[in-house]
């Protein structure tokens, strides 16, 4: 088990660090729009393009097989 002075000292480490990700967050601007937040955040465009890609022969494959439009 850890001694007191290690505990307070972990525990003054966590704070100060807690105390640094909140002022980052205050001074970050807040953007209302959805899309300025993704703007950027893809850095490989191939790769997207593959998720993407993914993403559709997925939805693809779950579609039924009977196109004529008819239930059963």
């Amino acid at each position: 088990m850890l001694d007191e002075t290690t505990l307070e000292q972990r525990l003054v480490t966590l704070e100060a660090a807690v105390s640094d990700l909140q002022q980052k967050l205050e001074e970050k601007p807040a953007s209302k729009n959805w899309l300025e937040k993704l703007i950027g955040s893809i850095s490989d465009e191939d790769v997207f393009r593959e998720a993407l890609e993914y993403g559709r022969a997925f939805r693809q494959a779950d579609k039924p097989n009977d196109e004529s439009g008819e239930q059963s």
